[in-house]
């Protein structure tokens, strides 16, 4: 590990002198490139520079031990035992920091958060759902845009789509994709039993135009009057669209917008996201089938949370963890599960490449 971070450094070393010279400046997107590259290898650099620092604070504390008087020794041992905890502390942050990094972690997220089992109690879900997610990505200073919703008639969502912008969304969010259950009394039941509900939860990358190339012969674009809760035409107008990808069947509707043209920008971007991955799971599937085994690969039939009201439980079943704030969980205290999802996947990637 030490020869490959030694390496690494080099690397850092010659970007930084190439970033440095004058050729540079004329050519931007060369400079752009090495740019992205040097901030992408500074943390690992940082760490490993933090370290040969300790590492050279060891090698003194030891020559006092041999050379020193009395008082000097203990003072060496003392701070011997503190700097092998920091050693062995940065060694783990080293380990994690080379694994290889998820390419879309820094991208946009497409939320698609539909109902399950459980009619209406589990389109009430949905809306909880969805404002947990709106609601942490508030926290984190992030800015959502509804692409596409189905509203019900006691005031949840039969399916609600949603971009969340800000750097570093997908790499919070793609731990959320599965099946998420619900347990409470539902508001339409009238002897207090408790019921489970469901709802899915798909989280995409938001995909640019250069990532996904799409024929406009293999589409076919339909428009159609956007309709409301119990039916009713919210416009009469045939303003709401409906997208099929012919190669794949995938279909994409969208009706929140009152312009034809801003309906079909966001059928689009949603459809982009689709094919997206769509592609990106079959390159998973083709390198690597453990990963999903471990972390879970957002498959509809996984339940991966409980939600039970009764208890104020929430309880992540890929990683054993219940907590009892259910009320600052849905309100987008996400982060303490999100923390240990992502500690246990590296944990996991450690394992398979024999660091743990």
């Amino acid at each position: 590990m030490f020869e490959h971070l030694e390496g690494i450094e080099r690397k850092f070393q010659e970007i930084e002198k190439k970033l440095a010279s004058r050729e540079i400046i004329k050519d931007p997107a060369r400079f752009r490139s090495l740019a992205k590259e040097r901030a992408e290898l500074e943390p690992i650099v940082s760490k490993f520079r933090q370290y040969k620092e300790v590492l050279r604070r060891i090698r003194d504390a030891k020559e006092i031990l041999k050379e020193g008087d009395k008082e000097l020794r203990e003072l060496a041992e003392e701070e011997l035992k503190e700097l092998n905890l920091s050693l062995q502390k940065i060694e783990d942050e080293l380990k994690i920091l080379l694994l290889p990094r998820d390419p879309n972690d820094e991208r946009n997220v497409i939320l698609e958060i539909r109902a399950g089992a459980g009619g209406e109690e589990a389109a009430l879900f949905v809306g909880d759902l969805f404002r947990m997610y709106t609601r942490y990505a508030e926290r984190k200073g992030w800015k959502t845009e509804i692409l596409d919703s189905h509203p019900s008639s006691l005031g949840g969502f039969k399916e609600v789509v949603v971009l969340i912008k800000g750097k570093g969304a997908y790499s919070r969010f793609k731990f959320e994709s599965g099946v998420h259950r619900v347990q409470r009394v539902p508001v339409t039941e009238a002897g207090g039993r408790i019921h489970t509900s469901t709802a899915t939860v798909a989280v995409l990358p938001e995909a640019d135009d250069i990532d996904v190339k799409i024929d406009p012969k293999d589409l076919r674009i339909e428009a159609f009057g956007a309709s409301g809760p119990g039916g009713q035409n919210v416009n009469r107008n045939y303003t709401a669209i409906r997208i099929t990808h012919l190669p794949t069947g995938i279909v994409v509707s969208c009706q929140d917008e009152k312009s034809q043209h801003r309906n079909r920008e966001k059928a689009m971007k949603i459809l982009r996201a689709r094919l997206y991955e769509l592609e990106r799971k079959k390159q998973q599937e083709a390198i690597s089938q453990s990963r999903r085994a471990q972390v879970g690969s957002g498959e509809r039939s996984e339940k991966i949370r409980t939600y039970n009201f009764p208890q104020n439980r929430v309880s992540d079943h890929r990683i054993n963890y219940t907590v009892h704030n259910l009320e600052a969980v849905l309100d987008g205290e996400l982060d303490d599960i999100i923390d240990r999802l992502i500690a246990n996947h590296q944990a996991e990637k450690l394992k398979e490449k024999n660091l743990a």
